[in-house]
């Protein structure tokens, strides 16, 4: 069987072409409306490690530890495109006075709740989280961290939507929002 010399450097080509394409690298910080599809949000300016750790505080009687990790190749997918990205992942436990847990999303996987970076700001120090809320979504919304030292961060959330009804979501789930809903609460490293 005879090849054709244009049948092989087609097939050299088509293959050097799947060996060199690969995702762009791109800054954490990059706007959403110019990541194109596939690209790789890197952490190139080694932002996220500094959040990542235990971390605990107290509000209104609760005790609320965070347990932040960073994630690489995290796939972000929307209906306009899909795209990877390095991320910090939160999860948390709420606990109340009496030592009762109201909520765990680190060993309980009960809950669909996630708690991710989406974007930094190094001149501030910050970063931005999505929080998809608890039951139904309620309380989905932003939270802020800022590195305020070495041993403590700065929290902010800003929930999007606090209320739901029976006619979306089941009245047996418990649709109370845990997370302290506040600003410049102070949260210390463990």
């Amino acid at each position: 069987m005879k090849i054709s010399k244009s049948k092989i450097f087609l097939t050299l080509m088509l293959m050097m072409n799947l060996i060199c394409c690969k995702a762009q690298n791109l800054p954490l910080n990059t706007a959403f409306s110019t990541i194109p599809n596939g690209a790789y949000l890197k952490d190139t300016n080694n932002e996220l490690a500094p959040y990542v750790g235990t971390y605990k505080t107290n509000f209104n009687g609760n005790e609320i530890i965070l347990y932040i990790t960073k994630q690489e190749n995290k796939l972000e997918e929307s209906s306009h495109k899909n795209y990877y990205m390095d991320a910090l992942i939160v999860k948390y436990i709420v606990k109340n006075s009496y030592g009762n847990v109201l909520q765990d999303t680190q060993n309980n996987n009960t809950y669909n709740i996630e708690l991710y970076s989406i974007g930094t700001n190094p001149s501030k120090n910050a970063i931005t989280f999505y929080y998809s809320g608890t039951n139904c979504n309620v309380g989905w919304g932003d939270i802020y961290l800022k590195k305020i030292s070495s041993t403590q961060i700065s929290w902010e959330y800003r929930p999007d939507d606090i209320t739901t009804t029976a006619a979306k979501c089941p009245p047996t789930l418990d649709t109370t929002i845990y997370l302290p809903e506040t600003k410049d609460l102070i949260f210390t490293k463990q």
